[in-house]
């Protein structure tokens, strides 16, 4: 049906290509969480995606769960944005800033000693990311009520701060084990409330969060990012295909302008059912190849296809897979290094 170098409508907007930049947590803003021009160059060098969504970008300075990610909850982090957005637009390309809130998926190291939040006080297992020495994560405290309308308050400043910046719309952090993902899923939300307990009510705070969203930016610019497979950072539900398709039916309904689903193709995949039920953008992602990728695009399972690693490598990642050339491999030890080593310096083929 479609190809990788064709326009797609993404809600209220057009990208000029049918490939997406996933978000790519990076770890170069610095303490003071605020872009800054190295981030310019590294954004500007992939411009050639049609719809680049941004790193995780957490919303409030009690949300975070690794050290040196940007945030958007200030007019000075707004402002910063500005430049990176401008320098994608001067290319042709979109831009979206996918909104974060870790949850449980932190440590008091870095949350000024306060305990980690999330639906339910249970553990995850495994050890916090990138600190070291390395420790396990903490029991997390429940958030009470009242907080849970604070965080969804969070969200809505921050989409109103993006729009601010000039971005071309938000998209919900709902994936990977991070706040919303442990209200959704039935192994990490234990409440008796009204966010607990049945399906509806454990997607009540994603729902919440897009329709603060839709209040600001207007459905046809708001996306969500999911990973059904529930995968990362100790996850899991009693039934994945009713939780998920409950939300990507709630979502239809709001008309939100696309989904975004990491999950590797695989015979238990339930992204293709889930699609199903969507009338919007589905935008797939995870372990794609660059024949998988065209093969995706040609048989109409999903409009649009995401890579990750491939460009972190590749900033010219759209013309090696338009000329099926080879690929950079990725430097592993340079992910989260400092400045624009493995960062800026992967090589484009004009350069090589």
């Amino acid at each position: 049906m479609a190809e990788l170098n064709t326009p797609l409508t993404v809600g209220d907007f057009e990208i000029k290509n049918r490939l997406v930049m996933a978000p790519l947590t990076r770890a170069r803003s610095g303490e003071s969480r605020v872009p800054n021009d190295l981030m310019v160059e590294y954004y500007q060098q992939r411009a050639n995606a049609g719809l680049i969504l941004t790193e995780a970008t957490v919303i409030g300075s009690k949300t975070v769960g690794y050290a040196e990610t940007p945030g958007l909850w200030s007019q000075e982090q707004a402002q910063a944005w500005n430049k990176i957005i401008e320098a994608v637009h001067a290319q042709g390309s979109k831009i979206v800033a996918q909104l974060w809130h870790v949850g449980r998926i932190s440590h008091p190291e870095l949350l000024d000693g306060d305990i980690p939040v999330a639906p339910s006080a249970i553990q995850p297992a495994g050890e916090v990311s990138l600190l070291r020495p390395k420790r396990p994560y903490v029991t997390p405290r429940a958030l009470s009520l009242e907080e849970v309308k604070e965080v969804v308050a969070q969200y809505k400043n921050s989409a109103e701060l993006a729009k601010a910046a000039g971005f071309d719309g938000v998209e919900l952090h709902a994936a990977n084990g991070y706040l919303i993902d442990q209200f959704l899923q039935s192994n990490t939300n234990q409440r008796d409330d009204e966010y607990g307990g049945s399906v509806e009510n454990r997607a009540r705070l994603l729902l919440e969060v897009v329709d603060a969203f839709i209040e600001v930016w207007g459905a046809g610019r708001v996306g969500v990012h999911i990973a059904p497979r529930g995968d990362s950072h100790d996850m899991g539900d009693e039934n994945p295909l009713a939780t998920f398709g409950y939300v990507v039916e709630q979502l239809s309904q709001r008309n939100v302008a696309f989904i975004f689903s990491r999950e590797y193709e695989a015979a238990d995949s339930i992204s293709p059912k889930l699609r199903e039920k969507f009338n919007g953008v589905w935008i797939a992602n995870e372990n794609l190849t660059p024949e998988s990728a065209k093969r995706i695009l040609r048989d109409g399972e999903a409009d649009a296809v995401s890579f990750g690693k491939a460009y972190i490598a590749n900033p010219d990642l759209l013309q090696r897979l338009e000329q099926d050339l080879p690929l950079n491999e990725l430097q592993p030890t340079t992910l989260y290094a400092k400045g624009a080593e493995g960062y800026t310096d992967y090589p484009t083929l004009e350069a090589s």
